[in-house]
């Protein structure tokens, strides 16, 4: 059945609208007249709007993510090429290291140099957001006296024990202790089984002719990989060939689908074909058992099964590979290649994912930085902290933090061989016309790698070129917040595949509490839902599916968003009693554009940078120093994962105290046209 809008509760006051669209448009030129030259006599005007006594953004709901406001200027100086940085207001300010953005590459470059350093040094970090932590965002929402928190962005510590040696470094420097944190959530993880909870699947009416939710049986692995059982296959609604070749490819017993090749052949002959082609063309399942399989590799590369390598899928748990007898991956130390490379890397002991996912690792990062901005002193206390933002940006701290600010052109002050400084102009993301400059004796560019040659005209063509190779895949992290989970309990679901509709899952948080932040422990108590898109267009390349993507997200508007996100979980929910329009408290769309790190694929990438360290991989070199600008962020290593920004933040802070140990060297980039 379909639901009008009354129904769905579109008319309802929630908590989903800041302003239009979830914040106020920026307003204002990249251009001023030069008349405007002036220095800044206070730099209160630099710092606004985060010194205002209500400043909160993790409450902020709507569009958030790359909200608007935060891109806009980006965009233009994209589109025009140019910026006119002659009228840009002097602060007067000097720091020994300016940062470029306040992700966790960021924010881990500024604890490295200070760890280095001292305390005494002076940091400033900029970014484009009205908050900290890059994608590693949280959404908070106060229901009565309780606080539902959920991550929008990062989700978790993928295999933190086999972290590199700096990441694992900054976790014990904030105060992370992951062995006290997982026993003090042993029980609690076990609660949605507990109550029979299992996963499912939700073939929708669009391409299974009717609405239909099919619960896996008790006892399998939880959300949606469940085992494939007779029964539970023969109370889907696809054809009978389906069914038998979806119960075929999950046979340990079932044939090798490439005879008379080697086990080195068959690794060759996987990575240049697509798992889409091996499912259909190889192992030849019919279409419909496609459906199950076509978001696989999405939580990792942002695409499906179209532009997954097939021995990435049989590396990833995909199925059709048991009587295959591929030459097993190295494991050891050739299997911990710097990023946690997927396709290479062996999984560890599991993920850890803290309530507001990896924005605790931000938080805590704030905390060793501004101490006083960030209440507590322990890992469980950060929780339920309320960050002061007004803090961040004072003068007397020896790290700044200055949000809501867009660097939009970084150079050197003369020569690039022989500048002691460099210049960094920045604008407010939020609106207003003014552009300020403030200096630094080095400069850690931790924002994204394909924005870098537009901050920086500068820069040698081949490393521009570089630069421009990542293109980061688009992801939305949506978060629902609900009256109750009733309707998951009569279900019998806590998290349901929907590969064909708006959002690709829908599932409840995880069970898990931090300090005096308590969970969902009752089906009658409200709780957040997670749901995931991504937006792609099968059959095209990969990059070209991010572009169309990334054009989808920035052209739909939140009332879109909203009205799908109701259709989705009235079809899903309603037989359980959910009401839409009752039961939704608040909606926030987490919506980058620029989300996950390019991660090279042997479908379209030499063998050498998917499966090797070599120097020939584009991220290798677009890192290269430039004078006295080093870059840092998970694009250098051409990896999403958490432990790669904060391995590539260290690497940048090397090169930076190399440069102050040994003035002499040259200050050029490596990269040569």
């Amino acid at each position: 059945m379909s639901h009008s809008d009354k129904e769905l509760g579109m008319d309802r006051d929630i908590t989903r609208r800041d302003f239009v669209n979830g914040v106020a448009m920026v307003a204002g030129s990249l251009s001023l007249p030069a008349s405007a030259l002036a220095a800044v006599t206070s730099d209160a005007e630099a710092s606004e709007p985060q010194r205002a006594p209500d400043y909160y953004p993790p409450t902020r709901s709507g569009m958030r993510g790359s909200h608007p406001g935060s891109f806009e200027a980006a965009h233009q100086l994209r589109d025009t090429r140019r910026i006119d940085t002659s009228g840009a207001l002097r602060t007067g300010e000097t720091y020994d290291l300016i940062v470029v953005g306040a992700g966790l590459s960021g924010l881990s470059a500024a604890h490295f140099f200070h760890k280095n350093v001292g305390p005494g040094a002076k940091v400033l970090v900029l970014d484009n957001h009205d908050d900290f932590g890059g994608h590693a965002k949280r959404n908070e929402l106060h229901v009565g006296d309780r606080t539902l928190l959920i991550n929008g962005g990062t989700l978790e510590l993928e295999s933190p024990e086999r972290y590199n040696q700096w990441a694992r470094q900054v976790l014990d420097d904030i105060g992370i202790d992951l062995d006290r944190y997982r026993k003090a959530n042993e029980t609690n993880r076990s609660l949605y089984r507990s109550l029979g909870l299992r996963g499912g699947y939700f073939f929708d009416r669009e391409t299974f002719g009717k609405d239909t939710l099919t619960v896996a049986p008790p006892g399998g692995e939880r959300r949606y990989r469940a085992e494939f059982t007779e029964d539970y296959v023969r109370r889907m609604p696809i054809s009978n060939r389906a069914q038998r070749d979806l119960l075929r490819i999950h046979d340990p017993n079932q044939p090798d689908y490439l005879p008379g090749l080697s086990p080195e052949e068959k690794q060759v002959r996987l990575a240049r074909m697509s798992y889409r082609d091996f499912l259909l063309n190889v192992a030849k399942v019919d279409p419909q058992v496609y459906w199950f399989y076509s978001s696989l590799g999405c939580g990792v590369f942002g695409t499906g099964a179209d532009t997954l390598p097939a021995l990435f899928a049989a590396n990833m748990g995909g199925a059709g590979f048991a009587g295959m007898k591929i030459a097993p991956l190295p494991s050891g130390l050739l299997s911990d290649l710097p990023g946690g490379q997927h396709g290479r890397q062996k999984e560890g002991l599991g993920s850890v994912h803290f309530p507001d996912g990896n924005a605790t690792v931000a938080r805590l990062l704030v905390r060793s930085l501004i101490p006083d901005a960030v209440p507590g002193t322990t890992q469980e206390s950060v929780a339920l902290a309320r960050v002061n933002y007004a803090l961040l940006d004072r003068p007397s701290n020896s790290t700044r933090i200055r949000l809501n600010s867009i660097a939009l052109n970084v150079r050197h002050d003369g020569e690039v061989g022989s500048a002691k400084e460099v210049v960094v102009t920045y604008g407010h993301s939020a609106g207003g016309g003014n552009l300020y400059q403030v200096r630094g004796r080095a400069c850690v560019m931790a924002c994204w790698n394909m924005f870098i040659p537009y901050l920086m005209p500068e820069l040698p063509q081949a490393q521009k070129d570089a630069l421009a190779y990542n293109v980061k895949a688009p992801i939305v992290y949506t978060s629902v917040f609900v009256r109750n989970w009733r309707a998951f309990q009569k279900l019998g679901v806590e998290g349901v595949s929907s590969p064909t509709m708006y959002h690709d899952a829908v599932s409840l948080t995880e069970a898990v509490g931090l300090g005096d932040l308590q969970f969902a422990r009752t089906p009658d108590d409200p709780i957040a839902l997670a749901l995931q898109r991504f937006p792609r267009s099968p059959g095209l390349p990969r990059k070209q599916q991010y572009a169309v993507g990334r054009a989808d997200l920035l052209a739909a508007s939140f009332e879109t968003f909203e009205r799908n996100i109701r259709d989705q979980l009235a079809r899903i929910l309603s037989p359980g009693g959910f009401d839409p329009a009752e039961d939704i408290l608040g909606i926030t769309v987490n919506r980058w554009p620029h989300g996950y790190s390019y991660t090279y694929s042997s479908l379209y990438d030499p063998l050498e940078w998917v499966f090797t360290e070599s120097d020939e991989r584009p991220c290798v070199k677009a890192r290269q120093p430039y004078g006295l600008v080093s870059i840092a962020n998970a694009d250098a290593a051409a990896s999403p994962h958490t432990d790669a920004a904060m391995l590539e933040a260290h690497r940048a802070i090397e090169e930076v105290l190399e440069r102050r140990a040994y003035p002499f060297l040259t200050h050029k980039s490596a990269v040569v046209g």
